[in-house]
């Protein structure tokens, strides 16, 4: 079983421009995590699409497109003002540079300044996704655990490495899976939190009695540990509380 947002964060920028990652003999929808197996055929319409295709086709008819959504993250994740996500709008619609500054106000230079600098950043970021990747190769026990997409506030607490989490795993959880005791520290409750994350499937939707069953298996006081879901991020749910899923 996978973390939606795992699988998310572990794309590759072609992967991410798809909305498509292929993982355990499947396609998924990086976007709500939707499963196409490999292998199968899906009608679509009047047609017929091998599982590659129907999760592409699948993110455009269900999400409008892995650019909308992208566009709709988190200025902490693309690093984007209001008015660059704007521009950048008009520049995927193909808008020439002298619409684009009727538009937005300015000069058609000005326009082409921006592209320039849009260029420029697509530079910095693939030299600093190279730089990234030589770490990756030689992380050790200092390397920092990926922090989930929901995240509500990403700060100090998230700054855990792989030998903080892996001892705190050892320290809280029993050999049948169940906790010792919930931590009071921050650090430690993420780390908990994202280790009983990974017996949600996402993509599915919960009842809020599923949940609480899941959950009473590793933790006397289920609640709290739901509430905390909620809380930080690592879960969504409807207003009613009726149906509860994996934040994506």
């Amino acid at each position: 079983m996978f973390v939606l947002s795992e699988l998310f964060w572990e794309a590759s920028v072609e992967e991410l421009a798809r909305g498509v990652k292929q993982v355990e003999g499947a396609y998924h929808c990086l976007i709500c995590g939707e499963r196409f197996e490999e292998g199968e055929v899906f009608p679509i319409g009047e047609r017929f699409f091998e599982a590659s295709k129907a999760t592409e086709y699948h993110v455009i008819t269900d999400h409008e497109s892995m650019f909308v959504y992208l566009m709709n993250m988190d200025k902490k994740y693309t690093g984007l003002s209001d008015h660059q996500k704007e521009l950048l709008s008009y520049f995927k619609q193909g808008v020439s540079d002298k619409e684009a500054a009727k538009q937005i106000g300015g000069s058609p230079s000005t326009i082409r300044n921006h592209r320039f600098k849009f260029k420029e950043k697509e530079k910095q970021a693939r030299v600093f996704l190279a730089l990234m990747q030589l770490l990756k190769e030689d992380a050790g026990p200092e390397s920092l655990v990926q922090i989930h997409r929901g995240a509500t506030m990403v700060d100090e607490r998230y700054a855990i490495t792989s030998e903080e989490q892996e001892k705190v795993l050892k320290t809280y959880f029993k050999e049948d899976g169940s906790l010792n005791q919930f931590p009071s520290k921050e650090k430690r409750k993420i780390i908990v939190l994202q280790h009983l994350l990974k017996r949600f499937t996402a993509g599915q939707q919960y009842t809020e009695r599923e949940v609480n069953e899941v959950l009473k298996k590793a933790y006397a006081d289920f609640v709290t540990i739901r509430r905390y879901f909620i809380e930080y991020g690592f879960m969504d749910r409807n207003q009613d509380g009726s149906a509860y899923w994996v934040k994506s």
